[in-house]
This record gives structure tokens, C-alpha cells and sequence, in this order.
């Protein structure tokens, strides 16, 4: 009830936006009614090596990639809210929601972090915690090193890239819990898989993987 009325008052003052097209739209609303019915839910199956399951709210192309690319860019207006409340009511759909007792976000090198002014994949928590009650566990992990852009590797060489750029700050913080990993755009998995293993290692009961967008499935070759 309190996040709607701030969201309310300050609408009146900035106007709610669809993060894909920047058209106005209801204060609680998160895509206009056009870009809502281009946006594809995710409905394939994927799987994240060491998880007990991974859950995401839209295929990523070019119908929601602007809400995406607004984040990306340091820009937030209501693309967390937008994309965390979708995820959110997927995990319900979806049964995770009862399964899990903290919300821990993928985390930015401290450079990037810096430069976006945010980490997005946290704001992104903060609406999946509200819609939930459940709590947003932060700085529990770090990426101590700085990696070169995903963008451009391999699978294999995503995971390579990765090795060893997260740890743990508290392990106290992870041992016993059943988490929820977030991260906004999930391509091949293997930064989730990277973390998950961490989480494991740390004691972790279950890990829950999550993200907003998940890339199509490639056919597979015949």
C-alpha cells in the first residue's frame, strides 16, 4: 500500500511511462496496452547447472529489450518496476515464491557499478522483495574482478571469463537460506552458474535462479 501511493504522488509530479515506448501510462501500470501485447512471455524450459530451478519473466528480443537497455544505460524511470513486478508474479505462478527466504541480486564489478550509478539487477530485487515479503539480502557476495563484456563470448568462454570474480563477503548471511538469484537478462547461464556454485559452497540450502529476460533457445541442429 505505501509503495502505491508514493508511486501516486509521484505521478503527479513525473508522470508514469511504458519503459519500452515512453508512452504515459497508469500510475501501478508497468507496459502501455500495445507493448504489452507484443512482449512474449518465457515458457521454454532451462536449467542452471546446480540450482533447483530457473524461472523468467520474458524472452528477450526487441519488443522488450528498451525497457532492458534503459537500466543498462543508467537509466531506471519504470523499467525495474516494470520488469521486478512481472518476475515477481511469475515466481508466484510458478510456486517459487513459497520456496525461498532471501533475495540475493547479481553483483556489479564496483567500477560499472559506479559509472551506471546503480546496480540493476538489485533495483530489480527491491520490486520482487515488495511484491513477495521477502528480504533483499545485500553485499552478500561481490565481483572482485573485472570481466570483459559477455556480449561478444562463447559459452565457453563466458565461463572462463568468469572464473573466480565472485565471493563471498558473509558466509553467515548465506548458510541455511534458500535463495533467489536475480539478474536481469540471462543468456547462456553461466554467470548464475558461476554464483550458484558459490552459494553452494557457502552453505546454501537451495538456489533459486531468475531473470527478467531470458534470449530464445537455438534451434538445435538436425
Amino acid at each position: 500500500m505505501l509503495n502505491k501511493t508514493k508511486r501516486f504522488i509521484l505521478n503527479l509530479i513525473y508522470p508514469n511511462r511504458c519503459p519500452v515506448c515512453n508512452e504515459i501510462i497508469g500510475f501501478c501500470d508497468s507496459f502501455c496496452e500495445k507493448c504489452t501485447s507484443k512482449i512474449s512471455r518465457y515458457t521454454d524450459v532451462f536449467g542452471i547447472v546446480g540450482s533447483e530451478g530457473f524461472s523468467a519473466a520474458f524472452v528477450y528480443d526487441e519488443n522488450i529489450s528498451p525497457a532492458v537497455i534503459l537500466l543498462k544505460n543508467g537509466v531506471c524511470g519504470n523499467a525495474a518496476y516494470a520488469l521486478g513486478t512481472s518476475l515477481a508474479k511469475t515466481l508466484m505462478k510458478e510456486g517459487v515464491a513459497d520456496n525461498i527466504n532471501v533475495i540475493i541480486p547479481v553483483p556489479l564489478y564496483k567500477s560499472d557499478r559506479r559509472k551506471r550509478g546503480y546496480n540493476q539487477s538489485e533495483l530489480i530485487a527491491k520490486e520482487i522483495s515488495r511484491e513477495l515479503c521477502v528480504p533483499v539480502v545485500r553485499n552478500a557476495i561481490y565481483k572482485t574482478k573485472k570481466t570483459a563484456s559477455q556480449k561478444t563470448l562463447t559459452k565457453s568462454e563466458r565461463e572462463v571469463n568468469l572464473r573466480g570474480a565472485f565471493t563471498a563477503a558473509d558466509t553467515s548471511r548465506i548458510k541455511g537460506n534458500r535463495i533467489l538469484l536475480i539478474d536481469d537478462v540471462c543468456t547462456t547461464g553461466s554467470t548464475l552458474t558461476e554464483i550458484t556454485s558459490l552459494l553452494k559452497k557457502c552453505g546454501a540450502a537451495a538456489v533459486y535462479c531468475a531473470s527478467c529476460c531470458k534470449t530464445p533457445s537455438r534451434p538445435k541442429e538436425m
